[in-house]
């Protein structure tokens, strides 16, 4: 009787040390879920991605949410570091490079907002216009397939090449099927580009390595997209964070009014709201 006794007290000394634990779990877990993600570590580019993330910092502090910028100088590792879980987004990229970049890399990546566009452009420190570009001059390329082939179309839309119709986004060199000037072609990748415009004819640059190199582009390039260009630059994240209500608000952010009057006024046209 008494060993029962005895045991019916642990029994009920188990069941609310239980309780009491199970409470403390579960106010922890609440308590966790309220707070949320408190820190965001975003992957960009210097200019401009960087810049306008760290405008929107104050904006975030606002909400609880404080917002660490990591620079990245090349077009590779800011995906790798978002797949593998070293940031938490990045903002450095348009639409057709992320999806041609996460199917040859199997990545589960997605974006959740538009931000701007940049006008890639044909810059030249030996010519001053498309009539002086002379036969067999060389032109520098993004090396990247989406940038690449991006290039190729301005070109094509100007009038210097004439592209297989089949090739589209993905065009490269081997798909040009008329080149009045026998243009030579010097692929590269897209950080260099700037650094190799005392060495080639001309180069097509994309405006964050532009205006890294203190080019103007609504004032230097020969030739340049206009605001109709399909290349918007996005705020990627891992798919499984589509819902997160932190990186929502950093998307929210990123299309404020803050934002569009930063662009407006501190790039003068070189870079496009799409918001």
């Amino acid at each position: 009787m008494l060993k029962s006794k005895k045991l019916l007290s642990v029994v009920v000394l188990l069941l609310i040390v239980g309780l009491v634990a199970g409470c403390s779990g579960n106010k922890a877990a609440e308590t966790k879920k309220e707070v949320g993600k408190t820190e965001l570590v975003v992957g960009a580019t210097p200019v401009p991605h960087a810049e306008i993330l760290n405008k929107v910092k104050p904006l975030l502090a606002k909400k609880g949410i404080k917002l660490k910028v990591k620079e990245f100088t090349d077009y590779v590792t800011p995906n790798i570091a978002l797949a593998d879980g070293s940031i938490d987004a990045n903002f450095f990229q348009h639409i057709p490079y992320l999806n041609n970049f996460k199917e040859e890399r199997g990545l589960d990546l997605t974006y959740n907002t538009k931000v701007h566009i940049e006008p890639m452009g044909l810059y030249s420190e030996k010519v001053e216009s498309l009539d002086e570009i002379p036969k067999g001059a060389t032109i520098a390329l993004p090396n990247d397939a989406t940038n690449e082939g991006r290039a190729l179309l301005l070109l094509a839309k100007n009038g210097l090449i004439k592209l297989d119709k089949e090739a589209g986004v993905k065009a490269t060199p081997v798909d040009i099927v008329q080149n009045p000037k026998d243009l030579k072609f010097e692929e590269l990748e897209s950080a260099q580009l700037p650094r190799v415009l005392p060495d080639v004819t001309a180069a097509l640059i994309n405006t964050n390595y532009a205006l890294e190199a203190d080019l103007v582009p609504t004032e230097d390039a020969i030739i340049i997209e206009d605001s109709k260009s399909p290349y918007v630059n996005v705020l990627t994240i891992r798919t499984e964070d589509k819902n997160d209500e932190s990186l929502q608000k950093l998307a929210d952010a990123l299309n404020s009014e803050v934002v569009k009057e930063f662009i407006n006024e501190e790039y003068d046209g070189s870079i496009v709201p799409a918001f």
